[in-house]
């Protein structure tokens, strides 16, 4: 019956998770197509999303060092700085272009066929694309995520005055404000981008805090940061309509417990309130499957539908909507297909911010970890006593390690810093590996190094720093 079927394994959907499955798949030795309708492949991480945002992060950021000054102590004098806002879109577009081609490079190289065009179910082992029916002995949905929308506020990324995190990403021109509907790590992103760049920035965020889902200790210090930064961030507050006209937004806004409406106006408005899962119009009726509350398809432990020929993984089964969680979970999907064991860690999945500083955490934040019954200990360290920081300048944040006041281990890290995401994953190796605090502080680290303060934060859980 197997060899009636024209794959072995089709993977709807070429994001983070579908690609990486569809090539894992591949060098596993299945014979595997990948089903996408996008002109370029790589989903919206690549697109529209992680790729670009980043893009135009380190370009804006060069930007304002550059322009602000903030240059003139280390020695360099620069005069008559001016942004090329064509030419710093027109480098994003081919760091996407690069990015996606590599992908369509490795298709050919692992002998993955690209089905192009979008797929539906037309039963547990067939789809359709573009109108043909395409058979697998198993299909992994890998559709991803797409924005939430807002009622009351209609986004239009072609009139470019209400946008979502797709028409922000090319804005035509620096708008003199620019208001973010939600405190997130989408919104605050793209927020850094065009307050660097000379907009000024307004947050509007529903909860009492920004960030959420982070260490509390961490929510505060970051929006601390962003405030001295220039951002102007009311939390606690709901937009409940918006109009155009003229070319500008106008937001009602009020209190989120109740209380009397306002409104502002900007130039443009980012609606950033999070995503939702891509699962409708794949037909999922058609093969008996039922998307839960949040439009998420449950899986068992081995990213297994209830349909045993069917597999889910990424931003459409439940959990965090990250990259790169959906990369592991799509080499996880693809070893037990192909009859290994495929497993993923779901307790130890980083998260980073890619603001400046930027902000990473992993595993429980202090809150989680009282919440489950951990008597715990907390070691901090700021990155003021950290020499290679303050010998940059760069001192803002710290690095703060929880541990199991019982056993000592690690329960979760948070780190704000400039390199937060780049130090996020010695705590992730730790964690993984059941490390202690002990452990890590007994690790030798290289000096000078924003590294160190992971170390010392390490040993302050012991109540032990050297250097503060």
């Amino acid at each position: 019956m197997a060899d009636t079927y024209d794959y072995d394994l089709i993977v709807i959907g070429s994001g983070p998770g579908g690609y990486v499955a569809a090539i894992r798949a591949a060098q596993l030795g299945l014979k595997t197509a990948c089903a996408e309708g996008r002109e370029t492949l790589g989903g919206t991480c690549l697109n529209v999303g992680c790729i670009p945002s980043k893009a135009l992060l380190h370009s804006s950021q060069l930007y304002e060092e550059a322009h602000s000054g903030a240059l003139t102590k280390f020695g360099i004098d620069l005069s008559g700085v001016a942004l090329n806002l064509d030419q710093m879109h027109a480098e994003k577009a081919k760091a996407v272009k690069e990015l996606t081609g590599g992908i369509e490079f490795l298709f050919k190289k692992n002998k993955v066929d690209w089905l192009k065009g979008y797929a539906t179910f037309e039963g547990p082992n067939a789809i359709n694309v573009a109108g043909k029916s395409v058979t697998a002995k198993n299909i992994i949905i890998a559709t991803g995520s797409s924005v939430t929308p807002l009622p009351g506020v209609e986004v239009d990324n072609d009139a470019g005055v209400i946008v979502d995190s797709t028409g922000a990403l090319a804005l035509p021109k620096v708008p003199q404000h620019l208001v973010v509907i939600g405190g997130g790590v989408i919104g605050l992103e793209l927020g850094s981008v065009w307050r660097r760049l000379g907009a000024k920035v307004t947050v509007v965020e529903y909860l009492d805090q920004i960030l959420p889902g982070m260490d509390e200790e961490i929510r505060r210090e970051s929006a601390k940061i962003f405030k001295k930064q220039g951002f102007d961030i009311r939390t606690g507050t709901k937009v409940t309509g918006a109009t155009v006209a003229n070319g500008k937004a106008t937001l009602t806004v009020e209190p989120a417990k109740g209380g009397e409406a306002s409104t502002i106006e900007a130039d443009a408005v980012l609606v950033s309130i999070g995503r939702r899962p891509n699962t409708e119009g794949l037909g999922l009726d058609k093969v008996g499957l039922a998307t839960n509350k949040q439009g998420q398809v449950e899986t068992d432990h081995d990213f297994r539908t209830k349909v045993p020929s069917i597999w889910a993984i990424g931003d459409v089964i439940p959990g965090p909507m990250l990259a790169h969680k959906a990369e592991d979970e799509g080499i996880a999907a693809a070893e037990n297909i192909a009859g290994q064991t495929g497993i993923v860690n779901h307790d130890v999945i980083p998260s980073v911010v890619y603001t400046y500083p930027e902000i990473a955490g992993v595993g429980l934040s202090e809150e989680q970890a009282k919440e489950k019954g951990h008597d715990i200990k907390v070691g901090k360290f700021p990155f003021m006593a950290n020499s290679r920081a303050k010998t940059n300048r760069d001192t803002d944040g710290f690095v703060k390690v929880i541990a199991d006041a019982k056993n000592d281990r690690v329960l979760g890290v948070w780190i704000i810093s400039s390199l937060a995401g780049t130090l996020i994953a010695e705590a992730t190796l730790a964690m993984e590996f059941g490390a202690t605090s002990e452990d890590i502080a007994y690790t030798c680290h290289a000096h000078p190094t924003h590294a160190e303060a992971i170390k010392e934060a390490a040993m302050a859980v012991q109540g032990k720093p050297i250097h503060i």
